[in-house]
């Protein structure tokens, strides 16, 4: 098949496919007339890289998983550099992961503290003299 074929059948672009062989991602094959020529295994490669793009990986974490198609295997996941990749990439999002939740407990006691407050707040305004509640954001005056 010639480049717009794989493109629209891989759901891309065939300026990506001219960067994926640039990469050495893709195999560089010329017809007699100088077209580039694809078949189902380029399709194969395409849709690992793809899928692993869409699940986060970048296009160099690819490259492990397109060898180990074009060695041979049924599957790009199958040989210990795919596998190390994995790991890395599991790693990666474990360290995220705990980021996102040291954010989260943060900002769970920053409400928990503001609520406390506007609690406060609004106990004193209910004793005579006791001070009105307000909105910290129209403090300054300027409309939003």
């Amino acid at each position: 098949m010639r480049i717009g074929e794989l493109a629209e059948r891989a759901g891309t672009t065939t300026r990506a496919l001219r960067y994926y062989e640039a990469r050495g991602l893709l195999p560089a094959r010329r017809a007699g007339n100088g077209y580039r020529t694809y078949d189902e295994a380029d399709l194969k490669l395409l849709r690992q890289i793809r899928t692993l793009q869409d699940f986060g990986f970048d296009l160099e974490e690819t490259r492990p998983f397109v060898e180990c198609l074009r060695a041979g295997h049924p599957e790009g996941d199958s040989c210990p550099a795919s596998l190390a990749v994995y790991r890395r990439k599991l790693d990666e999002l474990d360290a995220l992961i705990g980021e996102l939740a040291a954010v989260r407990a943060s900002v769970g006691e920053q409400l928990a503290r503001a609520e406390r407050l506007r609690e406060r707040l609004a106990a004193e305004a209910e004793v005579p003299g006791g001070p009105e509640p307000g909105c910290e954001l129209g403090a300054g005056g300027g409309a939003l």
